[in-house]
């Protein structure tokens, strides 16, 4: 198993998206973390528009534990509803800080995917609780150490950082909803070599099974 942690731009997010949309014919979504698609998942993100063309060229569909939201499929990502080795790809992002079991979550994503498979995950570590009352708790945050043990059986892991120590402090203070105040701590993480920090809002991670 290869497994690099290192401080790159927010663009690893879309090369990696990119990569599995060019390179796999079919993609679950679980939790529809990719908020493209204005009548699935429960948010619709404009900034993802770039993403629609690619998605109407592949079978891509949304798992949800409930059908509030109109996913493709319900089910659990504890209990995946498709047999072993049978997905191309999967995505899961900002999903299992608000599973009541990860291990279990990480074991299920790896038995359904094919052999070459591909996997991106997003993963909180410092940030705030973010429960939605009725729907999902927020149970966990994970540190590299976690991601190197929940994906230790996937072939490649390639783990990324998301904001430096200085930007991840004021995103979680009263503070962060100030574009300015965030613009100055992402000059300072670079300035005084925080991108490099232990202390970061969360991890980008790519998996190939």
């Amino acid at each position: 198993m290869t497994n690099t942690s290192i401080n790159v731009k927010k663009d690893f997010f879309t090369i990696s998206i990119n990569r599995i949309l060019k390179d796999k014919k079919s993609v679950i979504d679980i939790g529809g973390g990719l908020r493209a698609l204005p009548d699935k998942g429960n948010r619709h993100d404009t900034t993802q528009q770039w993403l629609v063309p690619l998605l109407e060229k592949i079978d891509y569909k949304i798992l949800d534990p409930v059908n509030t939201y109109n996913p493709d499929i319900v089910g659990d990502i504890h209990d995946l509803p498709f047999e072993d080795n049978s997905q191309e790809a999967i995505i899961c992002i900002a999903v299992l800080e608000h599973v009541e079991n990860p291990i279990k979550a990480c074991e299920e994503m790896y038995r359904v995917l094919k052999p070459g498979g591909y996997c991106f995950v997003y993963v909180p570590f410092l940030y705030y609780y973010h429960a939605e009352k009725g729907y999902y708790g927020d149970y966990w945050r994970f540190t590299k150490d976690t991601i190197s043990m929940l994906f230790k059986n996937f072939s490649s892991v390639e783990s990324h950082p998301l904001h430096g120590a200085i930007e991840t402090w004021v995103k979680i203070s009263p503070l962060g909803n100030i574009h300015f105040l965030r613009w100055i701590a992402v000059k300072l993480d670079s300035l005084l070599g925080k991108n490099q920090s232990n202390q970061v809002s969360g991890f980008n991670i790519f998996l190939v099974k």
